[in-house]
């Protein structure tokens, strides 16, 4: 199956990058290269990092970006990106791009596991390495399994679904997607598999931030980007689920706020200064033509902050 994924926001988010011919610039989730060749078009004497963790986009990458020698890329995940860059001989840039979530060509690739729409190993491992979505179901107490899907799928029926995990894997191992699937189903009450959707989706999406580390690896990476900014440069995030949004929204308001100090004070004595400032206040939305032409950007948001000198 052919690498593919059809960036949401894309002009927007390009546009908002305000690319420089002679820039520094890091793609921190660069899947299919969509974003790095936009990127890469715009360099002249600039350089950009293009980072992923999926071994396959890696391999997508070194093909499809083979005729921009300003594009390095590197196989790791985005928390590492300091590492990373230090590696490649950067110590600051003037932007940094993440697309958050799922690519497509993930969601669409049977044998990846990460959808409940195809028969495949229960697998959902970005990295291809690691614990799996089948060795959490087949293993875990139903207290941890609740756990994980009433945090990260802010699902009401995270414990009968926990419960109904553990009473099926009594009788055979839970190998595929499908056979997880008809046991969430059957363990929700009959109100909840007549609504909109699949009861699967949000213990589905539960499991794959669990097994990615997604939301302690978006903290960290958001912060090694901030970090690596110039005075004047941007960060641009989409992110597909209120999780992943709340703390994109969280950690640039911090670096938005300035003075702290109690507002019954007559004057600031905290000395705290805003290290950044919000793009567009609120985030961008897709359009209703986009959201029309391909209904999974129906959720994103892009977020972008520019840092402030010192």
């Amino acid at each position: 199956m052919e690498y593919s994924h059809r960036p949401v926001l894309f002009h927007e988010t390009i546009e908002s990058l305000d690319i420089r011919p002679d820039g520094i610039y890091i793609d921190a989730t660069a899947g299919g290269g969509g974003h790095s060749r936009a990127i890469a078009e715009e360099l002249t004497t600039g350089r950009l990092l293009a980072i992923d963790q999926d071994p396959d986009a890696v391999a997508v990458l070194h093909e499809r970006l083979k005729g921009y020698p300003c594009v390095t890329i590197c196989h790791c995940n985005f928390s590492e990106m300091k590492e990373a860059a230090e590696e490649n001989g950067i110590l600051s840039t003037d932007g940094v791009l993440f697309d958050l979530g799922v690519s497509s060509y993930q969601f669409d690739n049977p044998e990846r596991g990460f959808s409940y729409q195809h028969d495949a190993p229960l697998d959902m491992r970005m990295s291809r390495q690691g614990t799996s979505a089948k060795d959490l179901v087949n293993t875990l107490p139903w207290q941890e399994l609740m756990g994980i899907i009433s945090r990260y799928g802010e699902d009401r029926n995270a414990r009968s679904i926990a419960q109904g995990i553990v009473r099926a894997r009594e009788k055979a191992p839970i190998e595929t997607t499908f056979q997880l699937a008809e046991i969430i189903k059957a363990s929700v009450p009959a109100r909840v598999r007549r609504e909109r959707g699949h009861p699967a989706r949000k213990t589905f999406q539960a499991l794959r931030i669990q097994v990615n580390g997604e939301l302690d690896r978006l903290s960290k990476g958001l912060d090694a980007a901030f970090g690596l900014l110039k005075p004047g440069g941007r960060l641009a995030v989409i992110s597909f689920q209120s999780l992943e949004d709340r703390i994109v929204k969280q950690k640039m308001a911090g670096w938005c706020q300035g003075c702290i100090c109690p507002p019954d004070f007559p004057v600031c004595v905290c000395g705290k200064k805003p290290q950044a400032e919000l793009l567009f206040r609120g985030g961008v939305t897709p359009s209703e033509q986009e959201t029309s032409e391909n209904p999974r950007s129906r959720s994103a948001r892009l977020r972008v902050c520019i840092k402030l000198p010192c």
